[in-house]
């Protein structure tokens, strides 16, 4: 009778493997909590940059920042990085909605805040990027995206593809350093 009220959990039913699962599940909700709360922070000053972009410095001439070293220029992007791949806008657009995908079905793995802060810079650069796809010009899945910082000789980019290169190199520090998402350590 005992091993039935453990199965089925009943009030009477006391064990060590139940103390157990509510402490991980917690922990574990957290660390999904502050994957969706970078995501949102990261998106969120992606999306009001690139609106300050638009209405303030597009058609307009650049913002030295820094010199000739650093300055604000508003840009239309159709393709990825450096402009290549203008013709495959779609396919861009289809890339991030799979890595938006695939990041939500990993949170619900994750119980490793450094994994959590990596996938949620990853989702909110994606979302970022996605939303330019989705609602700017020229159409729907063919929206060129708002590229605005210009470093001197390298490509014009935004806070979304920074949010995205951050999260990509944590991951590989991540990586390098044996730490899954699911809060394991390999020490291979």
């Amino acid at each position: 009778m005992a091993e039935a009220e453990s199965v089925i959990g009943t009030p009477d039913s006391e064990g060590a493997d139940e103390t157990a699962v509510p402490e991980e599940r917690p922990k574990g909700k957290r660390k999904i909590a502050a994957l969706f709360v970078v995501a949102l922070v990261a998106y969120l000053l992606d999306l009001g940059s690139k609106m300050l972009v638009v209405e303030k410095l597009e058609g307009r001439e650049p913002i030295k920042v820094i010199g000739d070293l650093l300055r604000f220029e508003a840009i239309r992007n159709p393709g990825a990085a450096f402009g290549m791949g203008e013709a495959f806008t779609i396919i861009f657009t289809c890339i991030a909605a799979v890595v938006i995908v695939v990041i939500i079905r990993l949170s619900r793995k994750l119980y490793s805040l450094p994994w959590a802060i990596a996938l949620g810079l990853l989702l909110g650069g994606a979302l970022g990027n996605l939303t330019d796809r989705v609602f700017r010009s020229p159409g729907v899945f063919e929206g060129a995206v708002v590229d605005f910082i210009a470093p001197a000789h390298f490509a014009v980019f935004n806070l979304a593809d920074s949010a995205i290169v951050c999260g990509g190199i944590l991951i590989v520090i991540l990586s390098f350093r044996g730490l899954d998402p699911d809060g394991t350590v390999h020490k291979d």
